[in-house]
């Protein structure tokens, strides 16, 4: 059975990886991660928030007394609040990369183009094989355009293309007017690779304090069905690799996505809930399904049921959403 797939151009043993979370913090969750048979090591993300204030830090040490100091820190969250700080998340790389014998992602999460793109090379020299580019933007502002947006997040990708020479992934936002338009620039702007979807946690409110209160809920298998879409939309469009991130929890999640083209797949809300040994089971179910359905690999199983190759179509676009209305029945 040959599990391996082609991801940012590096070969992996399989297509499933954890995402981007807080199990790689403790090292001996990665080496649980990869004993259990991950492909890869999706490092959590390094903020630009993290970056910019390591950089106000040293500016403000230099130039300014630490009064003036204080008022612009005040902005930021507290660094304490974030697992590593930018320094030690390149010491966190190198001793990764010395543990394991699979790739190492590191992901960087920012919102503007400025200085803290450099980071990117930092990254590359402690070792990753690839960065992962998450532009985590809300566009709250309705004055703002959908262009200003794409454009911001191409103009981040090139200053980091620039800086860099191993494999970028981005992870894109659901919410573009048009997805498939936009990785395709993304796509000539050189991108390795497209993770499909960030996934927004969305405030609550707090009707007897009235405030918002954050919560962290984790996905679940519904949440796919509109990654699924897209990459099956997306399939032979790229020459990008393709990523389905959000929703991915059981073998048959594994194997939807792949059929509608997704070289890997991505598991965090599983990984937090059952643990780094889950990775195993989903693999090893992974592997019995081809099995008994008389598939020799992962390549073979690939796209099958993207929107070029699907028998009917029609379920990933306007029919679809016609033909489901029409079967509820009170």
């Amino acid at each position: 059975m040959d599990l391996t797939t082609n991801y940012l151009g590096l070969t992996l043993r399989n297509p499933v990886m954890p995402g981007a979370s807080p199990l790689v913090d403790d090292l001996d969750n990665v080496r649980r991660l990869e004993d259990s048979g991950a492909a890869a090591i999706v490092m959590h993300s390094l903020f630009e928030e993290q970056i910019t204030h390591d950089q106000l830090a040293e500016f403000a040490h230099t130039e300014h007394p630490a009064e003036s100091f204080s008022e612009a820190t005040s902005y930021f969250p507290r660094m304490e609040d974030y697992a590593l700080g930018a320094d030690r998340y390149l010491e966190r790389i190198a001793e990764i990369k010395r543990m394991v014998g699979i790739p190492v992602i590191a992901s960087l999460n920012g919102i503007s183009p400025g200085g803290w793109t450099s980071h990117a090379r930092l990254i590359e020299e402690a070792g990753a094989d690839a960065l992962e580019l998450n532009v985590y933007y809300v566009a709250s502002d309705p004055d703002e355009p959908g262009t200003a947006v794409e454009s911001r997040t191409l103009e981040i990708l090139l200053a980091v293309r620039q800086a860099i020479s191993i494999p970028v992934a981005v992870k894109l936002s659901p919410f573009f007017s048009s997805p498939g338009h936009f990785a395709k620039q993304l796509d000539r702007a050189g991108a390795s690779g497209v993770v499909i979807f960030n996934r927004f946690y969305q405030p609550d409110i707090d009707i007897e304090e009235l405030a918002a209160s954050h919560r962290l809920d984790l996905s679940n298998s519904t949440e796919l069905r509109l990654r699924l879409r897209w990459a099956a939309i997306l399939h032979g469009h790229l020459r990008s690799s393709i990523a389905v991130s959000g929703g991915v929890h059981t073998v048959e999640d594994i194997i939807k996505a792949v059929m509608c083209g997704a070289d890997v797949v991505q598991v965090v809300s599983s990984l937090l809930k059952y643990g780094p040994s889950h990775i195993g089971t989903l693999i090893k179910g992974l592997t019995q399904w081809m099995e008994e359905h008389d598939y020799t690999s992962i390549s073979q199983m690939r796209g099958s049921m993207s929107l070029r190759n699907c028998p009917d179509p029609s379920v990933f676009e306007r029919a679809n959403y016609l033909r489901v209305l029409q079967l509820w029945k009170l």
